[in-house]
């Protein structure tokens, strides 16, 4: 790294989940960054979880791409952007607006998404530019829209806090939303009249604070919340005042959800009718209610119809816009909901108008002075790939985004890449697997040198500062964006000197013309200078010229953003969930692990957030793995009609049965085969457009191999050439796991990856099928490998401490060869604690020696008492050591 010579603090924000953390950076002489979070953002109070602590740890460049490419060879910014602006405007004037198309991204800032979507819809005239967004959100963009005539969302953070009961539905908050679940965490501790109800087929890391979990089947949310609106009925707790006052459809909806029936319930959701009676009383006679909702609903091919199912029992009780009631959507990515404000959909248009209404066009046309506007939605994201594949789309411009891991049929948006003429790709790593298909490749800037603002779940708007200067050629995307509009011939529209001017646009376009009719509108931003935009404090919309910063709440007394002001209650019916059959038996659902983001472009670079889950694995219940003949830590592959992957079999009673749940973070440069959304099928919620990431029919089988390995390597290796390998970085070098056939030449692989100069020492024991290799330069161990007929037992995180430990004499050497801690270094086990390296060894002996809290381990070993993110765990690890010891004394007593 380099060294700075300023290391004065800056205020910035968290460039992960839509929490929007407040994040004090301060650069140290020596290159490093140090991380805290921001005792006064109102969004995390000095909070941060496991990924935002560790944010000053992916900030190394070896992976950057740090020039300008053409055809895979270096270039400089003239000749990358004149051929972008010269090849777009050639294939527009050839084959029309509608040949090209924006893939953009929720990392990006509002300002970078403002210029994108004002070149396409207002300059290029087609509506051709979609987001990473639409994998994530795009279900409950529609919902609202459908309900309140706008894309808003009604409440706050504090909400949460103060309601009496927490219904969470496909949401994993625990670990997806780590910040926010401690604010919950807290408010529990303080109010204990709180109650927590999790709504999700598996049992995640928030059942741990659930005083209710509904393990429900797959896809049949509208079933439960349909069931609960008749039920609301049926007990009186409806508020017609409400209903009549300020909304249409009531009847409908109530009709199209039925009588409440308990068994019938009971068989679509497979929850029993005990805990659905009780589900249903707890939420009728507790008026502070607040659902929180995300991709266990969004990514659904019926998502917005479970959006909608959600928000009909809000509205139908009047439980919306007042302190702790209402639906909330929580947002996945930190700006995902400024690429809202500023039409980055493809349905949609800068803030927050309708791509569908004349008049909106026609404000936004005279506003930007535009030649032409798009007058109908664009290709959705699926769309546009196939579109690109099948040769409607004959230029693409990516931006900080990876869609050939991300989007569902992975393999088929390849081949669309592959196909398509003229493939632009912004991103700041070549660690991305997009990369490679790009003809022009643009290196953007990075978290730590882009300047902007995001705005979070809450409509808060925060600024992103930069504190660390470009390396090499990087510039913003908004720069990017707008010397290409100029080269087209837009040069005045996209004449901005940085992103306070661009910013201002935006809020002044939010303002124009809007007499309170439309929810989006920060105009009392509209003339900020460029040094209060430095200065700007975390603020939450609207923020209307004159009015004073204030937390905001929407529809308590009505006035929707519809015509007569009166909310929708969407009829909806439950679907009937995708048929599994002989071939394809088992529920594929993919979503996020504790420590890792999207597709570890950044989380990938640091041990420490490798070391909690380091392999792309695959949860299955007990007797699915044993009818299928899979035994934990069995390598196994999941299929679909679509694709395959093969990753490791993780067996808990934590999974429902018939389901399986794989992470969607990993790449073709961490595993050689782990790209779940390969997998994903591409249907879509045919009103959001939204993936069914979770519900794919997938089939499951063993993977057996000739041998098994695990090795610590001091390099990373380079290409593997293994049956099966996945990889990941450890203090002090690399961690990887091994399988492969009689017909590998192990010796070679041992050879090429410790180096022909190593000094080696081997054990091998041939009757067990066992073998071990370490190899040392000087002092220095180069590596170890522990090879078996079956997979290896030996410790991980023993093993990868080796790397960091120097080994000076013969008998810490054949300790090595060993395969297992000695004596005087127990076994810390799996990682439970990131942020202090703690194992489930280590607080399971807190736990004998009588921790036995949560609080008490921390004060012990430390662990939980960082980001809080792994309490959950910690609290699981207690639960079953004390009902050890509790069957222990049963067993004594009986004996």
């Amino acid at each position: 790294m380099t060294a700075f010579s300023n290391t004065k603090t800056v205020k910035t924000t968290c460039p992960y989940c839509g929490v929007g953390c407040g994040v004090l950076a301060t650069p140290q002489a020596d290159g490093s960054v140090d991380i805290k979070g921001d005792p006064e953002h109102p969004a995390n109070f000095g909070r941060l979880c496991s990924k935002g602590s560790s944010l000053g740890e992916t900030l190394s460049l070896d992976d950057r791409i740090l020039h300008p490419q053409v055809g895979g060879k270096k270039t400089d910014w003239p000749e990358a952007l004149d051929l972008v602006a010269e090849t777009f405007s050639r294939t527009i004037q050839e084959h029309g607006p509608d040949s090209v198309a924006f893939y953009v991204s929720g990392q990006i800032l509002t300002e970078d998404y403002y210029v994108a979507n004002k070149l396409m819809k207002g300059f290029i005239g087609a509506a051709n530019i979609d987001t990473n967004s639409r994998l994530c959100m795009a279900s409950s963009v529609a919902g609202h829209r459908r309900a309140f005539g706008s894309d808003t969302v009604p409440g706050t953070y504090e909400d949460l806090e103060s309601c009496d009961l927490l219904v969470l539905v496909g949401s994993n908050l625990a670990w997806c939303h780590p910040v926010l679940f401690q604010r919950v965490e807290a408010a529990k501790a303080e109010n204990p009249q709180m109650r927590v109800v999790v709504v999700d087929p598996r049992e995640t890391a928030t059942c741990a604070i659930a005083d209710l979990h509904l393990a429900l089947k797959p896809d049949t949310d509208v079933a439960l919340f349909n069931g609960l609106l008749a039920f609301l009925a049926d007990t009186d707790a409806l508020d017609h005042a409400y209903i009549d006052q300020h909304t249409n459809g009531f009847d409908e909806a109530l009709a199209a959800a039925g009588p409440c029936e308990i068994n019938r319930i009971a068989e679509e959701t497979g929850l029993s009718p005990r805990d659905l009676a009780t589900f249903y009383t707890m939420v009728s006679r507790t008026p502070r209610t607040v659902t929180v909702y995300s991709q266990g609903v969004n990514q659904s091919v019926n998502g917005t119809d479970k959006v909608n199912a959600i928000i009909n029992t809000h509205l139908a009780t009047g439980r919306i816009g007042c302190p702790g009631m209402g639906p909330f959507s929580a947002t996945g990515q930190p700006n995902a909901m400024g690429g809202r404000e500023v039409g980055g959909l493809a349905n949609m248009l800068a803030a927050h108008m309708a791509i569908e209404n004349p008049d909106h066009r026609a404000l936004v046309q005279s506003f930007w002075n535009s030649p032409v506007i798009a007058e109908r939605q664009g290709l959705k994201a699926v769309d546009m790939f196939k579109a690109a594949r099948d040769g409607r789309i004959k230029a693409i411009w990516i931006m900080s985004t990876n869609p050939v891991d991300s989007l569902p049929d992975a393999d088929g948006v390849a081949a669309a890449l592959k196909a398509c003429p003229f493939v632009v790709v912004s991103d700041v790593t070549h660690a991305a697997d997009t990369v490679v298909y790009a003809d022009v490749l643009l290196p953007a800037a990075a978290w730590g040198e882009k300047d902007g603002t995001v705005t979070n779940s809450e409509r808060r708007v925060s600024r992103q500062t930069s504190f660390l200067a470009p390396p090499g050629d990087v510039r913003a995307d908004w720069w990017q964006i707008c010397e290409v509009a100029r080269r087209m011939g837009f040069e005045t529209a996209f004449d901005f000197d940085g992103p306070a001017a661009i910013f201002r646009e935006h809020a002044a376009l939010s303002g124009f013309r809007n007499d309170g009719s439309r929810d989006f509108d920060i105009s009392a931003y509209r003339d900020l200078s460029g040094r209060d935009f430095d200065r700007m404090q975390p603020f939450q919309w609207p923020q209307r010229t004159g009015e004073g910063q204030r937390t905001t709440r929407f529809f308590a007394a009505g006035g929707f953003f519809t015509a007569d002001g009166k909310a929708s209650l969407v009829a909806v019916k439950q679907a009937a969930p995708a048929a599994l059959g002989k071939r394809y038996p088992f529920v594929l659902n993919t979503g996020r692990v504790r420590d890792h983001w999207h597709t570890m472009t950044r989380t990938g670079k640091t041990a420490r957030l490798s070391s909690h889950i380091a392999e792309p694995f695959a949860e299955l219940h007990p007797e699915d793995a044993a009818l299928a003949g899979i035994a934990a830590a069995d390598l196994v592959e999941v299929k679909s009609p679509h694709g395959a992957v093969i990753v490791r079999a993780q067996v808990t009673e934590r999974a429902r049965k018939g389901s399986v749940f794989v992470p969607m973070h990993w790449t073709d440069q961490f595993a050689s085969n782990g790209r779940i959304d390969a997998v994903v099928s591409a249907e879509v919620d045919p009103v959001s457009g939204q993936p069914g990431s979770k519900f794919t029919p997938v089939s499951l089988r063993k993977r057996s191999f000739d041998w098994y390995g695990f090795a610590v390597l001091c390099e990373k290796p380079g290409a593997l050439q293994t049956g099966y390998w996945a990889l990941a970085p450890a203090y002090g070098g690399w961690r990887v796991e091994l399988a492969g056939s009689k017909r590998d030449d192990i010796e070679g692989l041992v050879q090429s990856l410790l180096g022909e100069d190593a000094e080696l020492l081997r054990f091998e024991d041939a009757g067990l099928g066992l073998q071990r290799v370490a190899g040392w330069t000087g002092d220095t161990l180069s590596g170890a490998f522990f090879f078996g007929s079956e997979p290896v037992s030996v410790s991980r995180q023993w093993a990868c401490g080796l790397l960091a430990a120097p080994s000076t004499d013969r008998q810490m050497r054949l300790d090595v060869l060993a395969g297992r801690p000695p004596a005087d270094m127990p076994d810390k086990g799996a990682i439970v604690c990131s942020c202090f390296q703690v194992g489930c060894h280590e607080i399971a002996a807190a736990a004998a020696q009588g921790a036995a809290t949560v609080r008490a381990v921390g004060e012990c070993l430390k662990a939980g008492t960082n980001c809080g993110s792994c309490r959950s765990e910690i609290q699981s690890i207690l639960d079953t050591k004390f009902k050890e010891t509790s069957d222990e004394a049963r067993i004594a007593r009986a004996g």
